[in-house]
Formats: C-alpha cells, structure tokens, sequence
C-alpha cells in the first residue's frame, strides 16, 4: 500500500554510474508485532488477536534508471511490493504486486511519465501522513485484522488510498515555489451495468497542484488536489455517475515541530480507494473526512499524534482514528516504532456502535 517511495529512493544503492547512465536499487522492509483488542455488538466477534505482519506499507524493492540524452533525461522505475502476511487459509501467498512501472522524459520545460504509478488525487495526504512508516488503524469490519494484507494506516480515517494506475502524467518545473502536476488516467467503472455494460467515453483526469517555502527556518508545504470522470451504461435505464474528488492540506515544520492538516471531500469516489476496487460505488454518494497530525523530533526520537475522520453513505460508517507513535532512528537504515492506535467505526444513519479496535504494534523497518 505504500506511498513512501519518494523518500526512500534517496537512500538508493548505485549498482551503476557511467556514461550518463545511472542505475540504482532501493527498498523496504518492515514487520510488527501486532496486538488487536476487537470490541463489537454482540460477542461473536470480540477477541484479542496477536499478529506479526507488516505495517501500512508492505515490503518492496525498486530499480531506478537514469540516462543523459543532450536536453532530455530519460528514466523509469519498476518496484515490487511484497506481502509477507501469510494465514491459516492462504498458505505461503506471498505475492508481488507491480505498484509502478513507469518511463520519464524531462526537460527544462517539465517531466512527462508513461506508465502505471501512485494517482494524483489525495497523493499529497497519503505521502505526507506522520504515521506512513508504522501501522495505524487496522479495521475488522473491513477485513484486516486477520487479513492478509497490509494495515490501513489512516485510509479510511483520513483519506482514500490513491490507487496506482496507468496514467500519462506532465509535471511542470517549480516556479516561485508552485509545481503542478496533470494526469490522463485509465478510467474506473462506477456506473452500474443493469442489463447493458458499464462505459466511460472520456478517461479519468486528476492533477495536483503543490507549494513549498523555507523561510529562515520554518519550512511550509500546501497542496490541492482532485479528480474528475464520468461512467456511464448501456442501459439507458441506468443513470450517469460523475465522480468528482478535492484534496488539500498544509504542513507546518520549525525546529523539531511538524504540525499537518489535511482533508478530502468526494462524490460518486470509492470510499477507501481512489479507483472501484471492490466495486464500492454506488451512484453518487459523498464521502468526506480529515486528518490532523503533530509531531516532535528530539536526537534520534520522533514522537507523533494523529486524529483523523471519515464519513461515507456508501458503507453508512462513520470512522475515526486517534494514533500515538514512537519512531527511533538506529542508524539511518534501521528504525524501530512502537504505536497504539485506537478506532471507533459507528453507523451514519444510526449512530449505533460498529466496532472499537484498539491495537498495540511494536516493529523494525529496515531500509536502502
């Protein structure tokens, strides 16, 4: 699930540096130890559940090709991502999952990528959560406590995952601090087949708009995103689905003292994630939520807080994640985190109780 590429990829190993031609390896490794008291309606499905699984980003490892070319630079990346959570009934599935496969060609006029890579739309909230590198919220009702894949992080509590998906991307240069990024993307199937097929004429489109300033110590960091598409059936029965998708926040650091914020509010949009995986559309329902972090590093400590909301009539659940992490650096490979998260999921039309997960995780990542 992970969004963290950007920062690792500075610790990436050369394997070759020659003839304008650059070619390097980086990766992740991550594993928790996991502790999951479940409170639900009902008693069939309380439990205390131990794990050891990775946290919300699974383990991955990534290549990096760079060549001069005169006025254009060309590169690519592939990355592999890895899951190591096994179970009773999947056996040995560690799988590999192809979250980017992409192409670049730039110039001082920008960048341009072809290929498969994280969306445009809640990039920025995803990339810059606080708690990227531990676990966070870990859902039942949603499957992942004794799920196979990865915890959720604050998707779901905060934001929608932004899907990786072929894409034809521009990127401009930074000027005055502003940098915009425009993509064409494969489209999703939100509008509901009935007795014809599902289409979309035009693809999906999002972008994302960012700035950064450093002044005198006090570094800021603001963005705005979003996503626009249309699906529409072949049964003229069936109504239209426009989906439409805004993202934003603000991150604040001076000294060791971070303070973040970020919110979204989307239509016709997959609750969890920013495509119709698990075909969670259904017509044009509002989802909202927000995230409010703090976060103080002293010597090789990082202490965070983290709040964050969802609200959706797709799944009638209103979410919320309240999260504090500890982060040691070893060295600058090697970090331990220890975490408690505590999720409350009620009803939207009821305000009746879902489900109370509180989770302890205590892990190592490991990176280059």
């Amino acid at each position: 699930m992970a969004a963290g590429t950007a920062s690792q990829a500075q610790a990436a190993i050369d394997l070759y540096d020659a003839d304008g031609t650059r070619f390097s390896t980086d990766g992740y490794i991550n594993t928790f130890y996991v502790n999951t008291d479940v409170d639900q309606p009902g008693e069939g499905a309380d439990r205390r559940q131990s794990r050891v699984k990775m946290g919300f980003l699974p383990n991955y490892l990534g290549f990096n090709v760079h060549r001069d070319m005169g006025d254009l630079t060309l590169g690519a990346r592939s990355s592999f991502w890895v899951t190591i959570n096994d179970g009773e009934t999947g056996g040995t599935s560690t799988g590999i999952d192809v979250r980017q496969f992409y192409g670049t060609v730039a110039s001082d006029w920008g960048e341009v990528l072809i290929g498969k890579d994280f969306g445009l739309f809640a990039r920025s909230n995803i990339f810059l959560d606080e708690i990227l590198m531990g676990y966070g919220q870990t859902s039942d009702t949603l499957g992942l406590v004794n799920g196979q894949g990865v915890s959720f992080g604050n998707i779901a509590t905060g934001y929608p995952y932004p899907f990786p998906t072929a894409q034809i991307t521009y990127r401009s240069p930074e000027l005055a601090g502003f940098k915009l990024a425009v993509g064409v993307m494969d489209p999703n199937g939100t509008a509901e087949d009935g007795s014809g097929v599902a289409y979309e004429e035009a693809p999906r489109f999002e972008s994302e708009l960012t700035y950064a300033l450093d002044l005198d110590g006090i570094n800021l960091t603001a963005w705005v995103n979003g996503q626009y598409q249309s699906s529409e059936s072949t049964d003229d029965a069936i109504e239209d689905v426009t989906s439409t998708g805004v993202g934003y926040g603000a991150k604040v650091s001076v000294a060791g003292l971070s303070l973040s914020a970020s919110g979204f509010t989307a239509e016709g949009v997959n609750p969890l994630f920013t495509n119709n995986f698990l075909d969670l559309v259904s017509g044009e329902q509002d989802t909202k939520g927000y995230l409010v972090q703090g976060a103080y590093r002293f010597g090789d400590n990082r202490v965070v807080l983290s709040y964050g909301e969802n609200e959706d009539d797709v799944l009638d659940q209103e979410r919320d994640n309240t999260t504090v992490a500890l982060f040691h650096d070893v060295n600058s490979n090697l970090k331990l985190v220890a975490e408690y998260s505590m999720l409350n999921v009620d009803s939207q039309s009821t305000g009746a109780m879902v489900e109370e997960t509180d989770t302890v995780a205590v892990g190592a990542v490991l990176t280059w």
